[in-house]
């Protein structure tokens, strides 16, 4: 499969306004993320890792004077980026603590991304139970509320959800955070899957060094400012 750069972020920084001053969450970080591979940043709480890929996402904005994201070759900072449309159909969010809705089941919490894209009901209901089964959710957790699931059920649904518009990328939060180390590294099996047998540009923030193992590319984050390390065994899990 032919790499290609699905995400070019170039200078772009965020800074917090606090009654102390203000706080520079993001300093001038600059990186790329190729289609087929896991980039990975890693970095100790507060260092400003979910921050840059909330930016990258645009669930926040970043300072006025930063430079670019590029993503399938449109800067979505620019000002007439649609970035409703943005996030509908060019990214997934993959969260720590899942972020789905609670009062829906598995199958609604995949079908909704499929309805705001304007998908018939037939075509929301046959796409969502094919991700689910791929997920491994059986067909008794369909219907299943996310209270009624365990955590890692909770999040492969929320993978699935990610996928539901077939995105380019997947933005992924600390995916194994509230997880217990087995099914920590079958959701990191999963997210490496989609990777290498889609070409989906996976994009992980952690504080779990160990996933630097599936990693392709790696950075370090402290205090806001990025460093690229050399990962081991690129992209093999060696």
């Amino acid at each position: 499969m032919t790499e290609q750069t699905a995400l070019n972020v170039e200078d772009v920084s965020k800074t917090f306004q606090v009654k102390a001053g203000d706080v520079k969450a993001i300093d001038s970080a600059s990186f790329t993320a190729q289609s087929g591979e896991v980039t990975t940043i890693v970095g100790p709480s507060g260092s400003g890792k979910t921050t840059l890929l909330y930016v990258v996402g645009s669930l926040e904005k970043p300072d006025s004077d930063s430079g670019s994201i590029q993503v399938a070759g449109n800067d979505i900072l620019d000002p007439g980026t649609d970035l409703v449309r943005y996030r509908r159909e060019n990214v997934g969010f993959v969260f720590q603590f899942f972020n789905l809705i609670p009062t829906l089941t598995a199958l609604e919490n995949v079908m909704l991304p499929m309805d705001l894209a304007g998908l018939t009901p037939e075509e929301q209901h046959k796409r969502a139970t094919e991700l689910l089964e791929r997920m491994g959710i059986s067909d008794r957790l369909l219907k299943a509320r996310p209270n009624k699931m365990s955590g890692g059920e909770n999040q492969r649904v929320a993978i699935a959800r990610a996928l539901a518009n077939d995105p380019d990328v997947i933005l992924a939060d600390e995916p194994t955070g509230n997880l217990d180390t087995a099914t920590g590294q079958t959701v990191i099996d999963i997210l490496s899957e989609l990777a290498r047998e889609e070409g989906k540009c996976v994009l992980m923030v952690t504080h779990d060094e160990s996933i630097l193992a599936v990693s392709d590319k790696a950075f370090h984050m402290t205090d806001g400012r990025l460093s690229e390390i050399r990962v081991e065994g690129e992209g093999t899990g060696l």
